[in-house]
C-alpha cells in the first residue's frame, strides 16, 4: 500500500533529524588543534527539519514561514512591523531609502541632505547615505564604548541635517533614549542599525524601538542566522508601506506572492499617467528592487528565534568571562564598557591596545592566528581611509582621533554561543604566554 504524502513527509523529516545528529555531532575541543572561532552558526535538528519541511513545499519565495518569522520577530521586538529581506545590508538600504519616499511629503529626504554617522563602523551603514545622494557627516567615537556620544552628535547638527544613522557598535547600546529626544527636538529621522545588537536593551527597552526605523542582520556571525538575511522594523505605517514597496520591485500593489486582487480594485485604479484600469500588480510607485528572502531561510529563522533569548544570555556570560580574564591586563589593554542602564547582548569582546603596550596589534593577532584563534578588526577602522571612500562627498565635525586609533590598535574576540569556557581559557592562556614573551 502506497504511503500518503503526510506519511512520507514525516518519514523524511524524521530521517533529517537523525542525519543532523550524526553529521553535526559535537566535536571535542583540542587546544592548539581545534580552531577558536570568533563567530559561527549554532543550531540543532529543528532548523534543518524546518528547512527541509519548507523545501518540500517547493514554495521558493516568501510564504507561510516568512509570515510566521515576521510576526514572531515583530512580537519579540515589540514593533508593529518587521519585514524580512535578503541581507542586513539590504535592510540598511531599504531603511534609509524609505525615508526618501514621496509618501512622506515634505519630510522626505532629498539629495544633498546630511545624515550624521560614524567612520568607525561597517560600510553598509554609510553606503545607503551615499547611494541616495545624501551627505554623510562623520563624528568621532569614544574608546571603550566605540559609540559616538551625544555631545559629538549635537555639535554635528547643522541646517542641512535631516537624520542620524548609527549602529549600536558590536551590540553595545549608545544613549539611544537621549538621542531619540535630540532627534525629536531637531525634527530628525533616527535610524538604528541593530545588525549586531538584536536583543540588546537600554533602560529595559530593546534597542531598535527608539528610532523611526531599525535594521537587523541574520548573517552567520550574528545573533541568529538564516545564512543570509536581514529585516527592517518600524512602528510607522507610512514608512512600512514604503519599505514593502521598495523591497518588492517598487510596486504599488500590496498583494502577497501568489495572491491577486486583495484590494478588490486591481483593474479600476488610475496611477500616474497610466491608462485607467491598468493592472495594479504592474504599477510602480517607487524605484525599487527585489530584496526578498526565501521561505526556506525564514523556516530556519523561525527556529533560531526560539533560541534567541538563550543565545543572548550566552553572549553576556561569555563577555563576563572575557572581562574577568582581561582585568589583570589593563596596563596593556583598554577594555570594553557599557553605558549605565544598558544591557548589551554583546556581538563581540572588543580590545584596544594602549599606546605603551610594548607590542602591536598585528603582532598579537598574528600570534593568536598561529594558535588557531580567530580575531577581527573593528570593521572598516576609519572608513574615510578605505580605497572606495577616498573621494566621497562628506563632512567631518571635530576630528577622528579615536577613530584612527581604533583603526590601528583595536580588534575583537568572539562571544557567540558556540564558545565555551574551555576555549576561552585556552585563548587567555595563549595571550598570557604572548605577554610573557614581551615582558
Amino acid at each position: 500500500m502506497a504511503k500518503s504524502e503526510d506519511q512520507l513527509r514525516d518519514e523524511i523529516l524524521g530521517l533529517v533529524a537523525q542525519y543532523q545528529k550524526v553529521k553535526f555531532a559535537a566535536q571535542e575541543f583540542i587546544p592548539g588543534k581545534s580552531p577558536v572561532r570568533y563567530a559561527g552558526r549554532v543550531f540543532d535538528d529543528k532548523e534543518i527539519v524546518a528547512l527541509v519541511d519548507s523545501s518540500l513545499d517547493f514554495w521558493l519565495t516568501a510564504g507561510r514561514y516568512t509570515d510566521e518569522f515576521e510576526a514572531e520577530l515583530a512580537y519579540f521586538m515589540d514593533l508593529e512591523y518587521a519585514m524580512l529581506v535578503n541581507s542586513g545590508s539590504s535592510a540598511n538600504l531599504l531603511a534609509l531609502t524609505a525615508l526618501t519616499s514621496p509618501l512622506l511629503g515634505e519630510k522626505r529626504l532629498l539629495p544633498g541632505d546630511e545624515i550624521i554617522s560614524v567612520a568607525a563602523g561597517f560600510p553598509t551603514t554609510v553606503n545607503p547615505i551615499l547611494q541616495n545622494g545624501l551627505v554623510p557627516v562623520f563624528v568621532d567615537v569614544d574608546l571603550g564604548t566605540y559609540n559616538a556620544n551625544l555631545e559629538q552628535i549635537s555639535k554635528a547638527i547643522g541646517q542641512k541635517t535631516k537624520g542620524i544613522f548609527l549602529a549600536h557598535t558590536l551590540g553595545n547600546p549608545y544613549d539611544v533614549e537621549a538621542l531619540a529626544e535630540l532627534a525629536e527636538k531637531h525634527d530628525l529621522f533616527l535610524i538604528e542599525d541593530c545588525c549586531d545588537a538584536l536583543g540588546s536593551e537600554y533602560k529595559g527597552r530593546k534597542v531598535g524601538t527608539f528610532g523611526h526605523v531599525t535594521t537587523f542582520s541574520f548573517y552567520p556571525a550574528h545573533h541568529i542566522t538564516l545564512g543570509e538575511g536581514g529585516a527592517v522594523g518600524t512602528n510607522d505605517d507610512t514608512i512600512a508601506k514604503a519599505i514593502k514597496s521598495l523591497r518588492d520591485w517598487g510596486r504599488d500593489c500590496y498583494c502577497s506572492s501568489g495572491e491577486n486582487n486583495t484590494c478588490g480594485k486591481r483593474f479600476t485604479g488610475q496611477y500616474g499617467t497610466l491608462p485607467v484600469g491598468y493592472d495594479h500588480k504592474y504599477v510602480y510607485s517607487h524605484i525599487g528592487y527585489n530584496l526578498k528572502a526565501t521561505d526556506m531561510q525564514a523556516a530556519i529563522g523561525v527556529e533560531q528565534l526560539k533560541k534567541l533569548p538563550d543565545f543572548c544570555q550566552a553572549r553576556k556570560e561569555n563577555f563576563k568571562i572575557w572581562s574577568a580574564g582581561f582585568e589583570k591586563w589593563q596596563d596593556f589593554f583598554i577594555l570594553p564598557e557599557a553605558l549605565p542602564g544598558s544591557d548589551p547582548a554583546w556581538f563581540a569582546f572588543p580590545i584596544t591596545l594602549r599606546e605603551n603596550a610594548g607590542f602591536s596589534r598585528t603582532e598579537l593577532t598574528d600570534y593568536l592566528s598561529s594558535k588557531l584563534i580567530e580575531t577581527r578588526n573593528l570593521f572598516a577602522g576609519n572608513i574615510l581611509r578605505q580605497p572606495g571612500y577616498l573621494d566621497i562627498d562628506h563632512r567631518v565635525v571635530g576630528d577622528l582621533t579615536n577613530t584612527d586609533y581604533i583603526m590601528n590598535h583595536t580588534f575583537f574576540l568572539g562571544t557567540y554561543p558556540g564558545l565555551d569556557i574551555k576555549q576561552i581559557n585556552y585563548v587567555l592562556e595563549e595571550i598570557q604566554k604572548f605577554l610573557d614573551s614581551k615582558s
